[in-house]
């Protein structure tokens, strides 16, 4: 049987926090890519710029020269939950799935 990942929320340092308060122009931005229309997006890598316009054509120019789709996403969105971050044992962090429950998706055979 598969054990169900306990994941938590993982508190990080978020560097544009500076950016949204003016003290830096340029923001990172996360690029995932697709090459055919049936392939899943794949993560490619991490560009700066003022905006989602100039982030695209960075990234293009970087690593995304035959991808038929490119997305931008602001590096600041995003929030990570990690299964390492309960093992840690910080009592403080919220488990992003509650404990108790019951999950449909889960069958045992």
């Amino acid at each position: 049987m598969v054990e169900k990942a306990r994941r938590a929320r993982v508190e990080e340092s978020r560097p544009d926090a500076e950016a949204e308060s003016g003290a830096d122009a340029d923001r990172e931005w996360e690029i995932l890519a697709r090459e055919g229309a049936d392939d899943p997006p794949r993560y490619v890598g991490t560009v700066r710029a003022e905006d989602a316009a100039a982030a695209h054509e960075e990234a293009t120019r970087l690593f995304c020269w035959y991808d038929r789709e490119v997305w931008v996403c602001p590096a600041g969105a995003i929030r990570r939950f990690s299964a390492d971050a309960d093992d840690a044992g910080d009592s403080e962090s919220e488990l992003a799935v509650p404990e108790s429950g019951s999950e449909g998706r889960t069958h045992e055979l």
